[in-house]
């Protein structure tokens, strides 16, 4: 019987994903990460940050690849918005900091309107509790550059300035295209303003 049950548990448990992201209502880890502004290194600290609001941190695979630079330019072409909402945008993935310097300030991505920070090691990731694919050999992006590094799942969490998680959507769980990580996460921002302002 004993041996049944543990058969029965393991079975369950390969049908589990290995991890599983924070969710709704779970503290969101604090981090400080290097990262990049309109091409220039500084250091982003989300404790810093939230002191001034609630901060959309989103994850994603990698600079210069196709959904990724759609969600860049919809989050820079939303920054006013989410400026008024009293929001701060991070964007964070494992590119190096010579890329990010490059995506940042490009015009048609990151525009010098919101810092991406790198994630290189993983760890800021591995905190969110998300999946990082390993390097694709070959891998180019859309400049015929090679890609050297993993790529972490599409997630964005909003943070509260209590520093616990608001809203989280997945691309991969909740079939959220890059444009809806912004559009959902807006409507999040501008809803917590509009509350701020009615009570």
């Amino acid at each position: 019987m004993k041996k049944l049950v543990l058969a029965v548990a393991a079975i369950a448990m390969i049908g589990l994903p290995a991890w599983a992201a924070l969710k709704v209502g779970d503290q969101a880890p604090d981090f400080t990460a290097k990262g990049s502004l309109a091409g220039k290194e500084f250091t982003f600290s989300l404790k810093k940050a939230l002191r001034k609001g609630p901060v959309v941190v989103y994850f994603y695979p990698s600079a210069y690849t196709q959904g990724c630079d759609i969600e860049a330019h919809t989050f820079a072409e939303n920054k006013d918005k989410f400026v008024a909402a009293g929001a701060t945008i991070i964007g964070v993935s494992e590119d190096s900091l010579a890329r990010l310097n490059q995506f940042s300030a490009d015009p048609n991505y990151c525009a010098g309107k919101f810092p991406v920070a790198s994630d290189a090691d993983g760890k800021i990731a591995a905190m969110y509790d998300l999946t990082t694919s390993p390097e694709h050999a070959g891998a180019k992006d859309v400049r015929g550059v090679d890609i050297d590094h993993g790529f972490i799942e599409r997630e964005t969490f909003v943070i509260g300035k209590d520093g616990k998680i608001i809203a989280a959507f997945s691309s991969k769980e909740d079939k959220v295209t890059p444009e809806q990580h912004v559009e959902k996460s807006l409507e999040v921002v501008q809803q917590l303003s509009s509350a701020k302002q009615g009570s």
